[in-house]
């Protein structure tokens, strides 16, 4: 037996990696560790002894041997005692196996374990099911422009795996440890069954277990059980957990927060909510927003999408604005970063400092790069994947994945940034429901003068 407590020798520090900053922000708040958000790809200092560094490697859109080059200098630049996570998107997307062929170089093996079970994504038989649907049978790719792959083997391409089902999972740690050490030692890759938080915190002590050298990728899951194996370890927790449903632990986190940068006191500051997610319960959770009072701005695809266009913003300075993307034929994988540094440019032209609620990564990373923040502290999480987070000149940020949260996700954001805003009373609908045109107030196209749109 081979087996080292890591109650006694494990890293406290970790380096995390995320092709994305929603994820970056998903895997920070999922450690709840002492930490910092770093928009890379270079990193400014290693984690200190007891943190954990995020990074936002922004790879997601990247050509495949790009972002390989850029998870291979991450690593690379990795303090010898440090944990390294690979934070990998529940849906299997982005440049997956050239990252994960560039993150095993020089590894002393790699254990990949993609199940998200808070989020309805679970692994059985190596295969993602979304609520028990295998991934290849629904449409959660229909902004790629690919079809989404069978199995998780077939995502990481050229890699040698082999499935450790649910069984050995759930075997006694040391069987675990010794499985995952005995492939490692044949030169494959463990892809992990899991379909309970429980079961990926075994596959967490278990790979701790085999010592230094070891790597760790998969979602926020995953980082969620490293942060409670090294908590139990000794690790200090850090930062509020939400609430069941937010509220609370939000409040709290805010109060902590202290005094943002603004025309005016945080309460009455405004609040942008930028929306360039494709995800169809968008437009529900826009609707939300604005029955409860919020202006919403609807910028064309097209000029977003235009190099250099001005795209002055009218947001209500003590109000919400909520600004998404007219894309009638929803957001295409080949102009998707365009309108994001579109919805940028817009943002920085902005006469005052905005808290914000941006959805999806591409957008929050893009908005943020506009900007010049290139750090984030996180503070709380409103609920899963609602990431709250500080700047370093006081602006409050909330990221999101676009494919997380159901209809009332932005609204339950808004509540909880601003508790006194005067919410119209309501029953959340539910999840999916159709709204109708006439039962919510109409968004505002933005037309911008001497342009043809």
């Amino acid at each position: 037996m081979f087996l080292t407590p890591p109650s006694e020798h494990a890293p406290r520090r970790v380096l995390a990696l995320a092709d994305d900053l929603s994820g970056a922000a998903e895997t920070a708040a999922a450690l709840r560790l002492p930490g910092r958000i770093v928009l890379g790809p270079a990193v400014a200092a290693p984690p200190a002894e007891g943190e954990a560094l995020v990074l936002d490697l922004d790879t997601r859109q990247l050509d495949a041997d790009a972002a390989a080059r850029i998870v291979r200098a991450s690593v690379r630049d990795a303090v010898d005692d440090a944990v390294l996570m690979k934070k990998t998107d529940s849906l299997l997307r982005g440049n997956l196996a050239a990252e994960t062929a560039a993150y095993a170089e020089g590894a002393g093996g790699l254990v990949v374990a993609p199940a998200l079970p808070v989020a309805g994504r679970t692994v059985r038989d190596g295969i993602v099911h979304l609520h028990g649907v295998p991934l290849h049978a629904t449409d959660a790719w229909r902004a790629e422009s690919r079809p989404a792959p069978r199995s998780v083997a077939a995502a990481l391409g050229a890699a040698g795996t082999e499935v450790v089902p649910l069984r050995a999972v759930r075997s006694p740690l040391g069987e675990l440890a010794d499985r995952l050490h005995t492939l490692a030692e044949a030169g494959l890759i463990p892809v992990c069954d899991a379909e309970t938080d429980a079961d990926l915190d075994a596959i967490a002590a278990a790979a701790l277990h085999l010592g230094a050298g070891v790597r760790l990728m998969g979602t926020g899951g995953l980082a969620a059980a490293l942060g409670r194996v090294l908590g139990a370890a000794g690790a200090p927790p850090a930062g509020p957990r939400a609430s069941p449903d937010g509220a609370d632990a939000a409040a709290g986190a805010l109060a902590a927060d202290g005094p943002s940068a603004g025309p005016g006191p945080a309460a009455t500051r405004p609040l942008l909510v930028v929306v360039g997610t494709a995800e169809p319960t968008a437009v529900a959770q826009i609707a939300q927003l604005t029955a409860a009072g919020a202006r919403h701005i609807v910028l064309p695809a097209d000029l977003l999408a235009r190099p250099g266009a001005r795209l002055p913003l009218a947001v209500d300075p003590d109000g919400i604005t909520v600004v998404s993307i007219g894309a009638t034929q929803g957001i295409r994988i080949d102009t998707a970063r365009r309108m994001a540094a579109g919805l940028g440019r817009a943002v920085a032209a902005l006469p005052y400092a905005t808290d914000l609620v941006l959805t999806g990564g591409e957008t929050a990373r893009r908005v943020l790069d506009a900007l010049g923040v290139t750090q984030l502290i996180p503070v709380g999480e409103i609920h899963h994947g609602a990431v709250h987070c500080r700047t370093p000149d006081g602006r409050r940020v909330v990221t999101r994945p676009g494919s997380h949260g159901d209809t009332g996700s932005l609204l339950r954001i808004a509540r909880a940034l601003r508790p006194r805003h005067p919410f119209v009373p309501a029953e959340p609908p539910t999840p999916g429901a159709e709204f109708s045109a006439s039962a919510h107030p109409q968004p505002v196209s933005y037309v911008p003068q001497g342009e043809a749109l």
